[in-house]
């Protein structure tokens, strides 16, 4: 679970240890529930990037209408070279968004965002952000990109397609913790496995 960068599949544990499948499933959401608890937490500081994302499989044909009901959005938000905060979030409204940043990102932070009009009041709650535009294949601005959390969604999705090949809406943020866990102490797989044997003794997060 601290080794790979797609993260283990239940199956792979299951083949690994002699237990169940069920057994191993279980396992792994209690590991990934762990990195969660023990994970960095903001409020994040300096010039982050912020973007969304949607994670899911195709939407079945049987299934129009129902459009999106297999999707999850995410948000992330990322300091340059430092930490990762990410997350689902129920919607991409303003008020959502601008509640997540007030809550995650100190004041006077640069912030570095791409085109959708839900940060455009950031300014009046004191961020000086910078905007790119997807949309007419603007990529960099200045100082200002998503592209640290653009990699980070697309090592994510590769992996939600291959090692997981699928996950729950109900489960996603747990797999979204995982991945941001083994993103933040990437440059220390002996202190990621230490922090998380240690955190069996710490406080348990409660499924959600």
């Amino acid at each position: 679970m601290t080794s790979t960068r797609h993260g283990v599949a239940a199956k792979e544990i299951q083949r690994q240890t002699g237990v169940t499948y069920k057994c191993a499933w279980r396992m792994c959401h209690e590991l990934r529930k762990l990195m969660a608890s023990d994970d960095f937490e903001g409020p994040m500081r300096g010039h982050v990037e912020i973007d969304e994302t949607v994670i899911g499989g195709k939407q079945s044909q049987h299934d129009r209408a129902n459009e999106g009901s297999n999707k999850t959005l995410v948000m992330g938000i990322v300091e340059r070279d430092g930490r990762l905060l990410a997350g689902p979030i129920g919607d991409a409204t303003m008020q959502t968004l601008e509640a997540h940043v007030v809550h995650n990102v100190e004041p006077g932070t640069t912030v570095g965002i791409d085109e959708w009009k839900g940060y455009n009041r950031l300014a009046t709650l004191g961020y000086a952000h910078g905007t790119v535009d997807h949309s007419a294949k603007e990529y960099v601005r200045g100082i200002h990109h998503t592209n640290t959390l653009e990699g980070h969604w697309s090592l994510f999705k590769r992996a939600a397609r291959g090692t997981q090949v699928h996950i729950s809406a109900k489960h996603m943020w747990k797999y979204v913790a995982e991945f941001s866990y083994r993103r933040n102490f990437r440059y220390s797989h002996k202190t990621m496995f230490n922090r998380l044997v240690a955190s069996f003794s710490q406080p348990r997060l409660v499924d959600g």
